[in-house]
């Protein structure tokens, strides 16, 4: 069974910070890129960010360089995003998931999503 359970969400004001965390199971979470993603209100799901199986290289949108970090720990099956420098343009539900294999930022092998947190960047 592949679970998802993102966590740390919530309401900041603008150039705030906030950290996110993903645990995840049900896989062999050190054989996959991990990828951060966001839904802003009416819109599709859209990637944000992801991390190599080892941490060793990052993908990223235009949009967060420099603001947003993606780290994780292995040994705790976990990935994490640093978001700073918040800006009300990051409100949205943010998801995390596995990453398809040779790719940096598709999950189309993979159709199960958490819950997903919510985060909020008030002006």
């Amino acid at each position: 069974q592949v679970q998802l359970v993102e966590s740390g969400g919530g309401l900041v004001q603008a150039g705030g910070s906030l950290r996110l965390s993903c645990a995840a199971s049900g896989r062999t979470f050190r054989d996959y890129r991990m990828g951060w993603f966001r839904q802003f209100p009416g819109k599709e799901r859209e990637f944000v960010i992801s991390i190599s199986r080892s941490g060793g290289s990052t993908d990223y949108v235009d949009s967060v360089k420099g603001r947003f970090t993606i780290s994780r720990d292995n040994a705790k099956n976990t990935v994490y995003l640093q978001m700073r420098s918040l800006k009300p343009e990051d409100t949205a539900v943010y998801y995390c998931n596995y990453i398809k294999p040779g790719t940096w930022r598709t999950t189309e092998d993979f159709p199960s999503w958490g819950q997903g947190t919510q985060v909020t960047v008030s002006s």
